[in-house]
């Protein structure tokens, strides 16, 4: 059998290397075991699958008229962020021979001198797939991201808005935590997997848009439901299927911390939904899908920066604290009076933070030592290391206040150039993005309208008989109530007693708008009778 001692296996099937000139003999000088090359290519394939993962997600929850249009900015953001970090994101945020610590420079410029020297992140793996795996970290973020314009945020806008937000914005942070000359990664701060690139930025980001953007209209807030869970639920699975590579790939090679990152993830998250589902439970006495999906995505995002630090009953306990606290956390945006329609704070901000801040409680040595590489790392409190806590909590101080005010920055600057104005009009947020904005519908059909805010006393009240609403009738009730879905009819009674509670029961037992004595509704459509 022939055998070739001085080839490393990545070019042993390779028969003319050397006619490709310099760059294969570069790579003829490092060794690379095909396994560790293998499983963070597919780790890094299973990353981009997140982004359709959100994409569902968001349309679950959005309105009807308002879905599609999430799942175009999902699909657009991640063309361009691709087309950033080829251009200059990965250079920026990478750069081994910038030493400023807070960004990197042009060196790489077009990926230029990117090919198989190690990476940045580990000598296992060649820098040519780290920059692949890293870019699919940017697209994740920036899909979290586009979140934050559900129902009023125009999508072009929003795409000049991401080129430049991942270039002042998240190529500083991810510079920060991973460039080996990084302030934050000198110091000694713990992110495994992007606590404060990723979750923290953005979610506090997206709170900062929503903040430009400003509240929905009255209108637009009452009666708000997700329009489609299973789409949420579908959504979720997916998301937590890739975030195993997301948080798996992270060891950068095939080895046990790269396991335990993925235990530690699927006990975080299962647990974080749980607890979810039971808070919920106790005010509402209804097991919440969406409050399920919720607490198992706040489970996730408390992993993604402690699952490759901290043993596997850490995790149990981080995912029980982030559960109970990114629940709470859904009522900051109504101190703070922004209107983060899908919580992207109170998940992935919070949810980052918690984590960040549990590495300086458990990380443990023993578990970073798992990869081979990182054997002499220090720990967080398990192992005496006790100023691990304050250098974590202000790397969370500095990644929320750059997060908050650059963003805020980009966004009112964006704001003011003519023709790129981040909001629609009331006439367009009324029509419903979609139609505004894509011209096309994710539920494309004609939709029986079953909301009872859509009917009205008539004049025929005493017998039965409804109308349409006019622009003279006062606005009807708000009918949903806060995250915690205060009854429908309990609001309605109180807020508009002029409309009895046996009508309302009579229509939504109907369902089609049809009430007791046959009399159809604004909105509904005609009785058919089955042919004989």
């Amino acid at each position: 059998m022939l055998s070739f001692p001085d080839t490393p296996p990545l070019t042993r099937s390779i028969p003319h290397a050397p006619r490709t000139g310099r760059a294969l003999r570069d790579i003829n000088t490092h060794r690379f075991d095909g396994g560790d090359v293998s499983f963070i290519a597919v780790c890094g394939i299973l990353v981009f699958f997140m982004v359709p993962g959100v994409a569902f997600l968001y349309s679950g929850l959005s309105r009807r008229k308002s879905a599609l249009s999430l799942v175009w900015a999902v699909a657009a953001s991640n063309a361009v962020v691709i087309f950033q970090w080829w251009f200059w994101g990965y250079s920026l945020a990478f750069s081994s021979t910038a030493t400023n610590g807070f960004i990197g420079n042009l060196r790489s410029f077009a990926l230029r001198k990117v090919l198989g020297d190690p990476s940045p992140g580990s000598p296992l793996i060649p820098e040519l797939l780290y920059s692949f795996y890293q870019m699919e970290f940017a697209c994740v973020t920036v899909a979290i991201l586009m979140g934050a314009l559900a129902d009023r945020g125009r999508v072009f806008p929003a795409m000049v808005f991401t080129f430049i937000w991942m270039t002042v914005v998240y190529c500083p942070i991810a510079c920060w935590a991973w460039s080996t000359n990084g302030w934050a990664f000198k110091w000694g701060v713990l992110d495994y997997a992007g606590g404060g690139p990723v979750e923290i930025a953005s979610g506090i980001s997206g709170l900062a848009y929503s903040w430009v953007l400003g509240r929905r209209s009255e209108r637009e807030l009452r009666n708000f439901r997700p329009h489609n869970v299973s789409i949420v639920s579908l959504g979720t699975f997916i998301l937590w299927f890739g975030w195993l590579g997301f948080n798996g790939g992270s060891a950068f090679g095939a080895n046990l911390r790269a396991i335990m990152a993925i235990w530690n993830s699927m006990i975080a998250g299962a647990m974080s939904g749980i607890v979810w589902s039971l808070l919920d439970f106790r005010i509402e006495r209804k097991w919440s899908m969406v409050g399920f999906c919720s607490g198992t995505i706040a489970g996730l995002v408390v992993a993604t920066p402690a699952s490759g630090y901290v043993p596997q009953w850490a995790a149990l306990v981080l995912g029980i604290i982030v559960g109970a606290v990114s629940n709470y956390s859904t009522k900051l945006k109504y101190s703070l009076r922004i209107d983060d329609a899908l919580d992207l704070c109170a998940e992935h901000a919070i949810g980052g933070m918690v984590g960040l801040l549990g590495n300086g409680l458990f990380a443990d040595s023993a578990i970073i030592a798992l990869d081979g590489v990182n054997t002499s790392a220090n720990g967080g409190w398990l192992n005496r290391n006790w100023k691990q806590l304050y250098i974590q909590f202000a790397y969370v101080c500095a990644c929320t206040a750059y997060s908050f005010v650059v963003t805020a920055l980009i966004a009112r600057g964006l704001d003011l150039v003519p023709g790129l104005h981040l909001r629609a009009t009331p006439e367009e947020e009324g029509m419903g993005m979609d139609d505004a904005e894509i011209g096309e519908f994710a539920s494309d059909y004609i939709e029986v309208r079953r909301d009872y805010l859509d009917w009205t006393p008539g004049p025929g009240a005493g017998t039965g008989t409804y109308r349409g609403k006019s622009d003279s009738d006062s606005d009807s009730p708000t009918a949903a109530g806060d995250r915690h879905g205060v009854p429908d009819i309990e609001i309605a009674h109180a807020q508009d007693e002029r409309v009895p509670m046996q009508r309302l029961d009579s229509i939504h037992a109907n369902g089609n708008g049809v009430n007791g004595n046959g009399v159809n509704g604004n909105g509904s459509l005609p009785a058919i009778s089955e042919k004989s």
